[in-house]
């Protein structure tokens, strides 16, 4: 049963891992996704996988967008309206964690953890909302966050000022959900917190290799298509109900 046929969703860092894995299920269950991410080549690789598979054309469109620049945002949002007129849903997947520690961090990885996984996420939610409010759709907001955003926990050394931005998410969507609720929408807003998820985000932030392979040689870890299952039960809940926060861990995980 395709329980999103005929919505249209923008996921956001869908070019690998969990965004990657969201994108492809929001697919299988009927709907019209826009992945976006810096490096587009990855996502029309694995969605030319998908339709090779599946078959079936039309539902996903690959664009490349920066979270961190205001005009790929709005291009990606022109893009949407102009192509399908309406947006039911916004996942914010897009995130980065380099190895910065707080007393000898490079500056330019301590801003860019802020820019991509806290304004960048406004940002695409503001613009978002403006177009679901423009169009008359009661849709939803997705924010991945991380368990990390939940307590202070022991971090790995570098790893505060993610959290920091994991917590920040976290305040993010209660405020959200209030304002939202305010001005009288039926627009709801979700967190979704994985524990340790297998991807190359480590990797690709720039922590050493050898310390990547040994976070997840030594602890038990989700895949992405588990976080995906979880992003499906969050929408297609029904209208009345708003699954506020959503908490995804590995069976014994330590942290």
């Amino acid at each position: 049963m395709q329980r999103l046929q005929g919505k249209v969703g923008v996921v956001v860092g869908a070019s690998e891992g969990i965004g990657a894995a969201i994108a492809r299920q929001l697919a299988d269950e009927g709907a019209v996704v826009v992945p976006v991410a810096r490096n587009v080549a990855k996502i029309q690789e694995w969605a030319a996988e998908w339709l090779r598979e599946k078959g079936v054309e039309g539902r996903v469109h690959p664009l490349q967008c920066d979270n961190t620049r205001e005009e790929d945002i709005d291009r990606v949002i022109a893009f949407v309206e102009k192509t399908f007129g309406k947006l039911h849903f916004l996942v914010n997947n897009a995130a980065t964690c380099p190895h910065a520690t707080l007393y000898d961090g490079k500056t330019e990885d301590l801003r860019r953890t802020l820019e991509v996984n806290v304004l960048g996420l406004s940002l695409f939610t503001r613009e978002a909302v403006r177009l679901m409010r423009r169009t008359g759709v009661d849709g939803h907001i997705v924010h991945i966050n991380s368990t990390s955003g939940q307590s202070i926990v022991q971090e790995p050394e570098g790893n505060y000022m993610y959290a920091a931005s994991k917590h920040a998410v976290r305040v993010l969507t209660e405020g959200l959900r209030r304002e939202l609720r305010d001005i009288g929408t039926k627009i709801r807003v979700s967190s979704v917190s994985p524990g340790l998820v297998r991807t190359n985000i480590f990797a690709n932030s720039g922590v050493p290799q050898e310390t990547n392979d040994a976070i997840f040689s030594e602890n038990v870890c989700l895949e992405p298509k588990d976080i995906a299952d979880a992003v499906i039960y969050v929408l297609t809940a029904p209208p009345h109900v708003q699954v506020h926060e959503l908490t995804v861990q590995p069976n014994g995980e330590k942290w």
